[in-house]
């Protein structure tokens, strides 16, 4: 190597790419997220194109020659190595030039040739120790291949220049060469970053205050790092990716005096409409639903940051209406306005039809089939293109017989509250052996109800619901002929008022929470209904009753605990008592065979656990008891008929899932060892 008075490397400005992080990454952030139920693949390849471009529209400018997303890339820098001989005339000089094209790694011959270097060190700008000698080391840490004594090329200085800068403490880094007597010294002149001294945040309208405070409160007072930086950013992000909110910081800066500027963008929903789709072409057409009753089901406003985790939840909202066979939202940009639009897409079921079906009757006790009733029903579920719901249906059974009307309007036109109105009007007959029980001389025994009432519903807290109504009934007793009697076999009462008929208007009012809605999960119905004596003959009473239930999973099995209670003060018809014994009582016994009282408790302790694809087997154990109130029931009943008043069962069993729901085959034994098979289509309540 000839003699130099001095050699110098020199390089243009760094640039490094942008993290691939912020470029690509949103796109499967907002389309993981499932929008419909039935047409999720559909929905989002028609809405790709406009989300590519709409993520697109959040640019990121990242000043003050820093780059908090730093990447793993190609070197993007150019360099050149100028060597000149202490000979003032430029005769003589000797000069190599290295150029590095964009993005590639040049292979030729200067690239390869080396200098030696003697000594390497770390200063600030102007060539002085750095203030801060933790800074100092952390730049020599990043060193790998610029040592003392150790021959370089350009492009293994110019990977530690980047490996400095990638450190994260810099915000620039400039390679001197100085000649001495000693050798060739090195110098990497770093400008460190400012003290962090302050946080300005715009744009950020959900994001909380205190997550970005805590996300950078261990960096006041300390040199910005860009990386930590970066992590900051990437966490601020995440919080928008967690909740499916359109949203992502799009400026980072860096403000003379240490002040760190974010600027957010935030989404905001523009306008929303609603498009109907035909059932069987899937093309635009006329919907019979008024768009503003599906626009007051969403939760998701105009002027609120769109979420797509919350458009899913409005899907499933949608669908719950019963009137729409498939849902679909399709978020495009509103123009340039950092806005987006929503497309509610929505396929309407057959409005109304015939429908029949079946069940089992759970007061009959004997025969298999005189438990079976057969169904007919004719349903509108969309009156008036509002929803509201028109309901006429007969069950009949050998015994049973019930004639409903009933119309529903779910949601009151001008609340805000979402309270639901219903109107029924009934006439049944339903067996009377839940409380008097067979008669010895083999004839039967129903009970005549005709009802009629209003109801109120609305939700007043999650998972809670309230519901108010008033109702009035006309119910009797009835023999196997038809005609109206006033005692049973035993001469005991069937009648509070003495009369063939029992009147009563009763206020009813029910609280009820659910957890998940499963039938494993936790849930508590507390209900109140008080006898107003409008007439003298009237009734007056007031019963009270609730019932529990909790869930817990134990691997593979499920544990499921309830207990229901409650009691009665005042008059009221006998058959109105609380019956014990039975396929959602206590499994062993006949329905109502356990007692007939004024006041009752039952408690269950069951166990499920898989066997096979749909097939769950089961093992259970039941106890009721009435509280030695059979007696306190006008006429008692339960005395005339040797009910024990109180009594366990247990047994095992399995269910089948089947489009009429979970199908229960149960056996069990009660506390006098006789055997009882247990057959119901439904889940216990």
């Amino acid at each position: 190597m000839p003699e130099n008075d001095g050699v110098r490397f020199t390089f243009s400005s760094i640039k490094v790419p942008l993290s691939p992080l912020h470029h690509h990454h949103p796109i499967p952030l907002f389309s993981n997220l499932q929008l419909c139920s039935q047409t999720l693949s559909t929905t989002l390849t028609r809405t790709k194109d406009s989300l590519d471009q709409f993520i697109k529209s959040f640019k990121i400018k990242i000043h003050n020659r820093i780059n908090p997303f730093p990447a793993k890339s190609s070197l993007l820098c150019s360099a050149s190595l100028a060597l000149t001989r202490p000979d003032e005339s430029t005769q003589g000089a000797l000069e190599v030039a290295v150029s590095q094209p964009k993005g590639g790694h040049s292979a030729g011959r200067h690239d390869e040739e080396r200098v030696l270097i003697s000594e390497v060190l770390v200063r600030n700008k102007d060539g002085e120790e750095l203030e801060r000698k933790d800074l100092e080391n952390e730049a020599v840490a990043a060193l790998k291949a610029c040592r003392p004594n150790s021959a370089l090329t350009v492009r293994e200085v110019q990977e530690d220049v980047h490996r400095i800068i990638n450190s994260g403490y810099f915000c620039s880094c400039m390679p001197v060469a100085v000649d001495t007597r000693d050798g060739i010294r090195l110098v990497f002149q770093v400008e460190p970053n400012q003290e962090f001294q302050g946080l300005t945040c715009e744009g950020a309208n959900v994001l909380p205050t205190k997550f970005v405070e805590e996300a950078f409160r261990d960096g006041y007072g300390k040199v910005v790092n860009i990386r930590r930086l970066g992590e900051v950013v990437d966490s601020i992000n995440g919080w928008y990716m967690e909740r499916g909110l359109f949203g992502m910081v799009s400026d980072v800066e860096i403000l003379s005096g240490g002040i760190i500027k974010l600027q957010v963008s935030e989404a905001e929903v523009n306008n929303i409409s609603i498009r109907f789709l035909d059932r069987k072409t899937g093309e635009p057409t006329v919907g019979k639903t008024k768009p503003e009753t599906i626009v007051r089901q969403l939760t998701t406003k105009r002027g609120q940051v769109y979420s797509m985790l919350q458009g899913k939840r409005d899907v499933e909202t949608l669908l719950t209406m019963g009137i729409m066979e498939d849902v679909s939202i399709v978020p495009q940009p509103a123009g340039d306005t950092g806005k987006v639009d929503l497309t509610i897409n929505v396929v309407e079921r057959v409005s109304g039809g015939l429908s029949a079906g079946g069940g089992i009757s759970s007061g009959i006790t004997s025969g298999p089939l005189s438990g079976l009733i057969g169904s007919l029903a004719f349903s509108h579920r969309n009156v008036f293109g509002r929803n509201q719901k028109f309901n006429v249906s007969l069950e009949r059974g050998q015994i049973d017989s019930i004639f409903r009307i009933n119309y529903t309007d779910p949601w009151i036109e001008g609340d805000d509250k979402r309270t639901s109105r219903s109107i029924m009007i009934q006439n049944s007959r339903t067996p009377g052996t839940l409380v008097h029980g067979n008669q010895p001389d083999n004839s039967s025994l129903t009970i005549g109800r005709v009802t009629a009432g209003i109801e109120f519903s609305r939700p007043f807290r999650p998972k809670w619901s309230g519901t108010a109504g008033l109702i009035f009934q006309h119910a009797g007793a009835r023999d196997d002929k038809g005609n109206p009697i006033i005692k049973d076999f035993y001469n005991s009462p069937l009648t509070a008022s003495g009369n063939t008929h029992d009147d009563m208007l009763v206020a009813k009012f029910e609280s009820v929470y659910t957890g998940s809605g499963d039938p494993g999960s936790s849930m508590f119905v507390f209900n109140v209904e008080q006898g107003l004596p409008v007439l003298p003959e009237w009734l007056f009473f007031n019963r009270v009753n609730a019932r529990a239930r909790k869930g817990l999973e134990i691997g593979p099995a499920c544990l499921l605990l309830s207990l229901s209670g409650g009691h009665v003060v005042g008059n009221f018809s006998p058959h109105e008592a609380f019956a014990i014994g039975g396929t959602n009582s206590v499994r062993g016994y006949e329905e109502g065979a356990v007692g007939s009282g004024r006041s009752y408790v039952v408690g269950c302790g069951e166990i499920s656990f898989p066997l096979l694809g749909p097939v769950e087997g089961a093992i259970f154990a039941d106890y009721g008891t009435d509280l030695g109130s059979g007696p306190t029931v006008p006429g008692d009943p339960a005395g005339a008929r040797l009910k024990p008043g109180s009594g366990y069962g247990y047994g095992v069993g399995v269910r089948v899932d089947s489009p009429l729901g979970p199908l229960r085959l149960e056996y069990a034994f009660n506390d006098k060892q006789a055997g009882r098979f247990h057959f119901a289509v439904g889940h216990r309540n």
